[in-house]
Parts: structure tokens; C-alpha cells; sequence
């Protein structure tokens, strides 16, 4: 988590340095959860495993395919063994708790914190507008003795839907301060959610918790087991990491900048130029622009390259790097990134053959930006020249929000012309047509193609490389 980055109120600030820590918390006190084996929980039910690697199927509701090994942890119930919740041995009370999940479609399970504060995990795929009860929200509270509707209550819906698709590793980091107590058993002072990050968006900050929430197995205490739910659908942990929650972190939430942050809306501003950084420390874009969707699918384009190098779920774009005070004419994706390469290059180049060596930028291809068009929606194609024909690249953001549409077309079709589709970690076909991408981050989805992609390897990295005799047609689901 970002601790420096995030804030919250003076009231927590002062709670902490006011209250000692209470001491025991061995959770805190490890550095990572092995899975090596299950010796680190209670007794766990038949439904949960340890596995090498796990995918989903992206047609079939709580489904997980898993391979034999060890580092992962699986929970699969079903309807024989409709599974049972997981708790560590080990307690903790104040805690940084990060770990990585993945959902089979239609699953849901849930963090519980200290076992009676739960944080939920679903597959929300796509949602508009979340709720306490979708992915990353803060579940309700409940009281049965309130009339029909209303028994749910103090229930708190992430700030967007940072959700990936099922089958993707989705990363949550959540900063917990535990309910204190006095001698007496007597609660003094709420427990708190200082800040949750899922999938590198801040979507809770400073949230005060009255009391538990719903199908907490106790009451509230000073210590507690932490707790993954395992009744409710198929799901994976992965790197299971906890530390302590101290004085540096709370104070390093006070340093965050007075800037009114300028934000761009995609319902006034749909597309906007700037410069953009790639994602994790690639190079600047100079001329790109980010495309925005009321489907909360957001894409930025390098119009040196013809190449589409990111793309995010959540809200648009931060200006404020780009318009404030002098500003460097930077911005920023708002929600949570999926990035498709370390460094743009040319999607499309002329090869002898699939195993060819791909071009590092346009020099000699005959390149020329031509600018773009807007279609009704004022949704772009851009258009530009290379290798003597006119190429059109129409992306749009998928009406149900759960990826983006591709098209490439070459007005004169070249010879041995190559598309460079995916340069990552990894590239799998899990089925026909369809592909998992860079450590399961992101997939492809070939519906129609002449010619099937082609992986191949280069210098340590996968490339997924296609033929293009005309037209190519391709979905990017994340």
C-alpha cells in the first residue's frame, strides 16, 4: 500500500499515538503466510487445497482448474461439500494485511478481519456502480429485528470497481486498527479500516467500524484469527503477507500534498492528449491520448506507434500533474491499470516470418500519423500510413464493461504483414482462441482469425504475434 500517498483523519492519528499496542499480535509479527502445507489454519475443511497454479472458465459458474503444487491456496466447494470457512492459528489485532485472490465466475468469499469484520470479494466483472456487497466493499452490518429491508446497515461500497475479470490475480491491501479496550473488557475506542487498496486504487480510507458485521463468527475483541470464507464459491490466495501497523505508516499518511486534484470527466471530456507514463518505470508517451467510456473502460494510445499500451477499469483521468501551477503535461489513469507492454513499439511490422525480429520504432517503414476520427459516440479510430497502405485501428470500450474491442485494417493488404498483440512474462492459449497473458493479468479472445496466433520467445519474455491479411478482429478482457 501506498501509505505515504493516503490520508486520513487527525482523529485516528491521535488514537494511535495515545494507545499502546496491544501485545501478542503474531500474525503481525510474520512476514508471509507459507503454503507450503495448511499448518498455518484450524482445521481445514476437504474443500480447501494447496495448488501450483489454478485458471478459471470464463463460461462456466464456480469452476477453477487447478494443477498440482504448492504455493497456491484453493477453495472449491460443491454440492456435496458446500465448503466451510479458514482460520489462521496465528491472532492479530492492528495489522497491514496484502495478498493476492482470484475468483472463479459468479464466486464470492470475503476477508474477515480478526473473523468478525468482513471485507468482500465477488466477482463484480463490470459493475457501474458498487455496493458494500460487491468487490472490495465493507459488508453490512445486520439486525434481524429491523423490518424487512432495512436490517442491513453502516455497510460501506468501495469508492469504484477496480474489479478484474475472473481468472485474473487481483492484488488488496488493507491497513486494520484494532477495537481497543480497557481493563474491564470495555470497548474504549472502535475498530478501523485505515485504508484498503485493490488493485492499486485507493477505494476505503478512514472508515470507522461500530461494531461486526454480518456472519461474524464472535464478538468483538483485542485479538482475533483472521478468517477467509469458504461457503460461498471458488477462490485462490496467493502470497499471504502481514506486517505491523506503526507509527511510520500513520505518519506517513500526514504528509500527503494540499493540491486540489483536477480530475477529467468522461461524461464532458471523453478524450484528452498529454503526455503519459507507461506503467512500472516504462518510458514516457509524448504524444498519446486517453480514451474514456461511460462503461468505466479507459484505454491510452501511442499515436508514434499505432500501439495501445494501457487500459483501466474505474474513474478517467488525473490532470492535475498536466494543469497545476506550471504542471509537466503528464496524466494519469484514475482507476486500476492493466498495462500491455513495458515499452511501445510498433504494433505492425513486415517480417520474413512469425520468428522474425520486431522493429524497435518506424524508421524505414514509411510510417505517418494521420491523426484519428470520431465516430457519433466521439469514440476514435486512428488512422495512419505505413508500408505504402492506409491502416485504420478502431478500439472501443465492450458495452457490458469487461474489456476493450480491437480492429486493424489495411486498406491495401501488404504481404507479411505481422500484428504484435502481446509482449509479457507469459502467454497461454487456456482454450480456443482465448489467451492469459503476463502472469495471468490480463486475456485475449480471437473469435475470428484467418491465421492463429503465434507465441514465440524473445530474449526471456513471450510474444503473441498474429498475421494480418486484411483485417483482425480481437477482444482484451481484464
Amino acid at each position: 500500500m501506498k501509505l505515504n500517498y493516503l490520508r486520513f483523519g487527525t482523529t485516528a492519528f491521535i488514537w494511535l499515538l495515545g494507545t499502546a499496542l496491544v501485545s501478542g499480535q503474531q500474525l503481525a509479527d510474520q512476514s508471509e503466510i507459507d503454503l507450503k502445507d495448511l499448518s498455518s489454519f484450524k482445521t481445514p475443511g476437504k474443500t480447501w487445497t494447496l495448488a501450483g497454479g489454478v485458471t478459471a472458465n470464463l463460461n462456466e459458474v464456480n469452476v477453477l482448474n487447478v494443477a498440482k503444487g504448492t504455493g497456491i491456496l484453493v477453495n472449491v466447494p460443491s454440492k456435496k461439500d458446500h465448503g466451510s470457512d479458514l482460520l489462521t492459528i496465528g491472532e492479530h489485532g492492528d495489522i497491514v494485511l496484502e495478498l493476492d485472490y482470484l475468483l472463479a465466475k459468479g464466486a464470492n468469499s470475503g476477508i474477515y478481519l480478526q473473523g468478525v469484520y468482513e471485507i468482500q470479494l465477488e466477482d463484480s466483472w463490470g459493475i457501474l456502480k458498487p455496493t458494500s456487497s460487491n468487490n472490495g466493499g465493507i459488508y453490512q452490518r445486520w439486525d434481524d429485528s429491523k423490518p424487512e429491508g432495512q436490517q442491513g446497515y453502516q455497510g460501506y461500497a468501495p469508492r469504484q470497481n477496480a474489479s478484474k475479470a475472473p481468472g485474473l490475480w487481483q492484488h488488496i491491501k488493507i491497513a486494520f486498527q484494532a477495537p481497543r479496550f480497557d481493563a474491564s473488557g470495555n470497548k474504549t475506542a472502535n475498530a478501523r479500516i485505515l485504508g484498503i487498496e485493490l488493485n492499486g486504487v485507493l477505494i476505503h480510507d478512514n472508515i470507522e467500524l461500530f461494531g461486526v458485521t454480518r456472519g461474524a463468527n464472535d464478538k468483538e475483541k483485542a485479538l482475533g484469527a483472521l478468517r477467509l470464507q469458504g461457503d460461498h464459491g471458488a477462490v485462490a490466495f496467493r502470497n499471504i503477507k502481514t506486517s505491523k501497523l506503526t507509527e511510520e505508516i500513520i505518519n506517513g499518511r500526514q504528509r500527503g500534498g494540499d493540491t486540489d486534484p483536477i480530475y477529467i470527466d468522461v461524461a464532458t471530456t471523453p478524450n484528452i492528449r498529454s503526455f503519459v507514463d507507461v506503467p512500472n518505470g516504462g518510458p514516457k508517451v509524448v504524444h498519446a491520448i486517453s480514451v474514456g467510456s461511460p462503461t468505466q473502460v479507459h484505454f491510452s494510445y501511442d499515436l508514434d506507434n499505432g500501439a495501445l499500451f494501457q487500459a483501466w477499469h474505474g474513474e478517467f483521468v488525473d490532470a492535475t500533474p498536466m494543469w497545476h501551477d506550471r504542471g509537466n503535461g503528464t496524466s494519469r489513469p484514475r482507476g486500476s491499470v492493466t498495462a500491455f507492454t513495458k515499452k511501445p513499439v510498433p504494433t505492425l511490422a513486415k517480417l520474413t516470418d512469425a520468428q522474425g525480429a520486431w522493429l524497435t520504432d518506424t524508421t524505414g517503414t514509411g510510417f505517418k500519423t494521420k491523426g484519428y476520427t470520431l465516430d457519433d459516440q466521439e469514440r476514435p479510430t486512428f488512422n495512419y500510413n505505413i508500408y505504402g497502405t492506409k491502416v485504420s485501428d478502431a478500439i472501443k470500450a465492450l458495452e457490458n464493461g469487461q474489456g476493450l474491442s480491437r480492429e486493424i485494417t489495411l486498406e491495401t493488404p501488404v504481404d507479411n504483414i505481422y500484428a504484435l498483440i502481446a509482449d509479457a512474462s507469459s502467454v497461454e492459449e487456456v482454450s480456443k482462441g482465448l489467451y492469459l497473458v503476463d502472469g495471468q493479468s490480463f486475456y485475449l479472445k480471437f473469435d475470428d482469425t484467418k491465421d492463429k496466433p503465434v507465441i514465440r520467445d524473445v530474449n526471456g519474455r513471450k510474444q503473441l504475434v498474429v498475421p494480418v491479411r486484411g483485417k483482425l478482429n480481437y477482444s482484451i478482457l481484464f
